[in-house]
């Protein structure tokens, strides 16, 4: 394993995490947090300090393989979020550091789940920085760390795909530094004309820079306790839309900006990812339509809380835990189906969703014809045996992850439906959950233990699982014989 260069990026990370710390120290002098400022200005200056340490020489070796990549992502996100919560609890805002660790984690990972029950009472630069990290962990910081550390294009790609949700990850464009700015370009537009739209809206602005930063990296923190809730319809159509939007494969974009728009609408998971949410919108209006004034109301309830679950965003507008149970189960799928992959969403993928019941459609056809051989393929090209495996092998880890973490769970005397969305609502990075940890609850009612099993179950979903677990592998750290 390439230790030096290991640390190269690590080092990397805390430069660019103290850079943009920079803008929470923005918003206190904005805001005049004088106390607040100066602990996260502090803080900067450590994270600045160590990462030009450790990234003054530059090894002599800068190839990364698959597995030091992967080693390398996890580290990565593990440190950013260890560095990212330290701020909070120097507030005295979050003081217990397992908390915090969550808070931060939840937002890197664009979660959205928190422990806090009263989130006006933080400070304004501790939002700032909650709600920002969803803008930041949702394209991935290793991403952006691409574009700008000179190494070898095999070793950016390695970097990439162990980084980039969903099963696998091409580049767009010869170099993979250009797909990374390429793709920061359109995440970069897509925010820029939300916040301006809210901003027209009427929303004020510090609100519409936190929601456009969780819209974007589909996270879910908000700003005040009542979520969404609070906010015009004509604000939380402006949500609606951009949650979707941001939980479409951004090959989709790319597509249609090199004006080929038959070849991005051709895309089979894009083509599901808006049959799936448009019939969900539309079984679920009918099931609520007698719990609101109008039709208006209830598609404007329903297409919330379907683009907020499917892409695991995890805003709010409405408590869902008293809909019927019809809607709460649609809703409890949609967290397992979760957005393209590709995109800034978590969950399953609706790829692998697809490439699932083509799986299950080509053995009843091998059972009915033995003789006959059939390829799996999406958008008109075959499916590699390679990644059936990894698919097989991801449904199979993740599956068992989901059920010891559970088990672990189930101590502290939750009822079934709280244990079990809480995991879900962790692993596949979505925020809310059913029962206790539902839209008008939170995560702060669980033991220390559990929060470190749920912290743990955000990063893996979020890295789609083998980063994180490859660090808990004894084989990993052996040196070649």
């Amino acid at each position: 394993m390439n230790y030096p260069m290991i640390r190269y990026v690590l080092a990397w990370v805390l430069k660019v995490e103290g850079m943009l710390l920079a803008l929470p120290v923005l918003v206190a002098l904005i805001y005049g947090e004088k106390t607040e400022g100066l602990c996260y200005l502090g803080w900067m200056a450590v994270c600045l300090i160590l990462g030009f340490l450790g990234s003054f020489r530059k090894p002599a070796n800068t190839e990364i393989y698959q597995k030091d990549g992967f080693v390398a992502v996890a580290l990565a996100w593990v440190v950013m979020s260890v560095f990212g919560a330290i701020p909070f609890m120097l507030t005295g805002e979050i003081p217990s550091f397992v908390d915090a660790l969550f808070e931060i984690v939840s937002g890197f990972t664009t979660t959205g789940s928190s422990v806090l029950s009263d989130v006006e009472a933080l400070s304004h630069v501790s939002l700032f920085w909650r709600s920002f990290s969803h803008w930041i962990g949702g394209m991935g910081v290793l991403v952006f760390i691409l574009m700008l550390i000179p190494v070898k294009n095999g070793t950016q790609m390695n970097l990439m795909r162990a980084e980039s949700p969903g099963p696998s990850v091409s580049k767009f464009v010869p170099r993979v530094r250009n797909t990374a700015i390429l793709l920061y370009k359109i995440y970069i537009a897509m925010t820029a004309a939300q916040i301006v739209l809210l901003l027209i809206s009427g929303m004020r602005g510090f609100d519409a820079l936190c929601i456009s930063f969780g819209s974007a990296g589909t996270g879910g923190f908000s700003v005040l306790n009542s979520g969404c809730a609070s906010y015009t319809p004509l604000q939380q159509w402006i949500i609606t839309v951009f949650v979707i939007l941001f939980g479409v494969n951004f090959s989709f974009y790319y597509l249609v900006l090199c004006k080929k728009a038959g070849a991005a609408f051709g895309m089979q998971e894009v083509r599901a990812y808006i049959l799936i949410v448009l019939a969900s919108i539309g079984i679920i209006t009918w099931n609520i339509s007698s719990m609101y004034s109008g039709f208006p109301e209830a598609l404007r309830q329903a297409s919330f809380q379907v683009g907020s679950i499917i892409t695991t965003t995890g805003y709010a507008t409405t408590d869902f835990n008293l809909w019927p149970e019809l809607s709460k189960y649609i809703l409890v799928l949609l967290m397992f189906v979760g957005a393209c992959a590709g995109s800034t969403g978590g969950g399953i993928k609706v790829s692998r969703i697809l490439i699932l019941f083509k799986t299950i459609r080509k053995e009843l056809q091998s059972i009915a014809h033995p003789r006959s051989v059939k390829k799996i393929r999406m958008d008109g090209h075959p499916v590699e045996h390679e990644v059936l495996r990894s698919i097989n092998v991801f449904f199979i880890t993740y599956m068992v992850i989901f059920a010891i973490s559970m088990l672990v769970i189930s101590f502290d005397e939750f009822s079934m439906e709280t244990n079990f969305t809480a995991v879900a609502a962790t692993l596949n990075n979505i925020g809310p959950g059913m029962g206790d940890v539902g839209p008008m609850g939170n995560f702060g009612g669980y033991s220390m233990v559990s929060k470190a099993v749920l912290t743990f179950d955000m990063l893996a979903g979020r890295l789609e699982l083998f980063p994180v677990l490859l660090l808990f592998c004894p084989s990993t750290w052996k040196k070649r014989g």
